[in-house]
């Protein structure tokens, strides 16, 4: 029984970040004007929201109950967002810094729950974590050559 709740509440940890992450992508797209950078916003957004559905499933498969939205740390680095928007020159790359900066705590998040020696994943979660990770690495790389482009 710890190690479903010690489990769910890791996963709960993660599904929390995922909803912070999917609002935080909304937010940037509406804040910038070039094209290019509002898709990737929106199909990084769109990710998240199934990131979360799969964090949902794996969270009920241990027989928990998945939480219902994003943290209150996730709150404020939206309203960063903002900030940074309303006072910077370049909007654009103000926003893709704060975007890989989000992007980095999710895989040290995700590295930490992978590399905790104290449970073994179930093959399903572990397969499910690395699945996202290594999505979020993608995003950030791609977030990364944005920000070099617009600065």
């Amino acid at each position: 029984m710890k190690y479903t709740v010690e489990m769910s509440n890791k996963l709960n940890e993660l599904l929390e970040r995922t909803y912070d992450a999917e609002k935080g992508f909304k937010k940037a797209a509406e804040k910038v004007d070039n094209t290019t950078l509002k898709e990737f916003f929106k199909n990084s957004a769109n990710q998240r929201y199934n990131f979360g559905k799969e964090l949902k499933a794996e969270i009920i498969s241990f027989g928990q109950a998945p939480e219902k939205g994003g943290s209150t740390k996730g709150t404020l680095h939206r309203s960063w967002i903002d900030f940074k928007a309303l006072f910077s020159t370049n909007t654009e790359e103000a926003i893709l810094e704060e975007v890989l900066r989000g992007e980095k705590e999710a895989i040290a998040t995700y590295n930490d729950i992978l590399q905790d020696k104290e449970y073994v994943l179930p093959p399903s979660t572990e397969s499910l974590l690395m699945r996202h990770r290594n999505a979020i690495r993608k995003t950030l790389d791609t977030a990364d050559i944005f920000e070099t482009a617009v600065s």
